[in-house]
C-alpha cells in the first residue's frame, strides 16, 4: 500500500503493480483490491502483474497470457474464459 501511494504522488500517466497481492492474508488482498479498482476508477490507467488468477478477474478489463517471453494469448474476460486450451496449459494447476 506504501509503494503504491509513493508511486500515485509523481502523478503517473500509468501504474505498475507486480503482484501486489503476493504473500498476503486474504483480507488484506481484499483491501489492496479495492484500492487498485479505485485508483482505476479515478482514470489511472493500471498494468497489473499477477499469479492469483481470482484477484486479476475481477481487476482486469483485458488479459496477456506469456510463455518464456512471448504472448500466447491475449484477449478480455470472457474470451479468456473460453479459452479453455489456453487456461488449462498455462493458467490451471
Amino acid at each position: 500500500m506504501l509503494t503504491m501511494a509513493r508511486a500515485l504522488m509523481g502523478n503517473p500517466r500509468i501504474l505498475l503493480l507486480d503482484e501486489p497481492t503476493e504473500g498476503l492474508a486474504p483480507k488484506i488482498v481484499d483491501t489492496v483490491k479495492k484500492v487498485i479498482l479505485e485508483i482505476h476508477d479515478l482514470g489511472m490507467a493500471i498494468l497489473l502483474v499477477e499469479q492469483n488468477m481470482k484477484v486479476a478477474v475481477k481487476i482486469a478489463g483485458r488479459f496477456y497470457v506469456m510463455s518464456k517471453g512471448t504472448i500466447v494469448f491475449q484477449g478480455t474476460t470472457h474470451e479468456l474464459q473460453e479459452a479453455h486450451e489456453i487456461r488449462q496449459k498455462y493458467l490451471e494447476v
